[in-house]
């Protein structure tokens, strides 16, 4: 059972990954998934079969080369042993949120189901390589809706988002000014800059008074965007149950 401080992880050889079958625990129904984890259950004699459906490897250097660690759940030191950086990952199943520092702290990643070769491949603001803690992102509904508000406190000028993605704030009427947000659905990502360019924030549902409850160091978003699984969406992150 993984716990925080600790990382669910295994070292094991690079070829042949993409062909193992999805990781299987046989568990009674009684039996609770652990923190971080997602699972879809299945019927199996003597018991339950749970499907581990949070899969990310990271590797020591880029192109997926080097020592390599499988995670299945939340990782506040990515190199607390046997990897010494981050090059490169390959996220099997998730979305996963990445972390420039140690303990889920810094400029935040997104890394949606896919590969990243290299640190330019995950981070838009190209700020820093840097990668060393990560953790799963629930995605807890179908539906999306997101107030963006000018001020603090959900005050001043008010801004709807529901069920799209918003390359650019600005082309909407809004500013680029946004200074708290209420989540009321889903789990969205915001940008610096338009395109979804520069440091993202996510938000995940629930209230943010003040700018600095997303990390950020100013009011500043441009473009948000959904994102979205694969129970509900085709174009998603999960792999099919």
């Amino acid at each position: 059972m993984a716990i925080r401080g600790q990382c669910r992880h295994a070292l094991v050889p690079a070829p042949g990954w993409r062909d193992a079958e999805r990781i299987k625990q046989v568990v009674f129904p009684s039996d609770a998934p652990g923190r971080g984890r997602s699972w879809s259950w299945e019927p199996s004699r003597g018991g339950m079969v749970r499907t581990l459906l949070f899969q990310v490897i990271v590797y020591e250097l880029e192109n997926f080369q080097g020592k390599r660690r499988e995670l299945s759940a939340e990782c506040p030191n990515l190199t607390d042993s046997l990897l010494e950086k981050v090059g490169s990952i390959q996220v099997e199943s998730g979305p996963w949120l990445a972390f420039e520092s140690r303990a889920f702290r810094g400029e935040q990643f997104v890394l949606e189901k896919g590969d990243y070769p290299r640190w330019d491949a995950w981070s838009n603001s190209r700020n820093s390589d840097s990668l060393l803690s990560l953790r799963p992102l629930n995605i807890d509904s179908a539906d999306h809706k997101l107030h963006l508000f000018e001020n603090p406190a959900f005050s001043g000028r008010k801004m709807e988002i529901v069920d799209d993605d918003v390359p650019s704030l600005w082309a909407h009427g809004f500013q680029d000014r946004v200074a708290s947000v209420r989540a009321i659905n889903g789990t969205w990502v915001g940008y610096e800059f338009p395109g979804y360019r520069g440091r993202q924030y996510v938000f995940e549902r629930g209230e943010y008074r003040h700018w600095n409850e997303w990390d950020a160091s100013q009011p500043q978003l441009q473009s948000v965007r959904r994102i979205r699984d694969q129970k509900w969406h085709k174009r998603g992150s999960f792999l099919s149950s």
